[in-house]
């Protein structure tokens, strides 16, 4: 597939019915970093992926509950430790929104108690999963697991 110089953007999204048409939202990330404008026309390729809606609500549904499960344990075991110290460990997984970006242009998240994830090659906005390669009494690190789709 030939892709153009002029691509300005690749997003997931669902189509939706609404009234007598159908619809992609844009995700407002696209407008707020500027390669998107309101307002204005787009040429729009749409690609089909390899799994079908429903085995992607189980799969969300199962990754939803996995992660609910993982945070309920990482909570206990924060409560266990009376608060000393930092809320993750070295190789914990954990999903989290990026809140903001750094002064260096990582991204920043939150954890339990306000605790600061630092994570390269993010934006603001993006919902990932990270692995913890560092751990400092104040800030910890991750690494990108995986990028979760803007609607799950």
């Amino acid at each position: 597939m030939e892709i153009p110089d002029d691509l300005r953007s690749v997003f997931s999204a669902e189509v939706t019915e609404q009234h007598d048409s159908f619809v992609i939202e844009v995700p407002e990330r696209e407008v707020a970093i500027g390669d998107v404008q309101d307002g204005e026309v787009y040429r729009v390729a749409l690609l089909a992926t390899e799994t079908t809606a429903p085995a992607d609500t189980e799969q969300r549904q199962t990754k939803e509950r996995q992660t609910q499960q993982r945070e309920q344990t990482q909570k206990r075991e924060t409560q266990e430790r009376g608060f000393s110290g930092p809320p993750v460990g070295e190789g914990d997984t954990r999903t989290v929104d990026i809140e903001s970006i750094g002064e260096q242009g990582d991204g920043i998240a939150r954890v339990e108690r306000g605790y600061v994830v630092i994570v390269p090659e993010t934006e603001k906005g993006e919902r990932v999963t990270i692995e913890i390669t560092d751990v400092k009494e104040n800030v910890a690190f991750g690494e990108v697991v995986e990028r979760e789709e803007y609607y799950e």
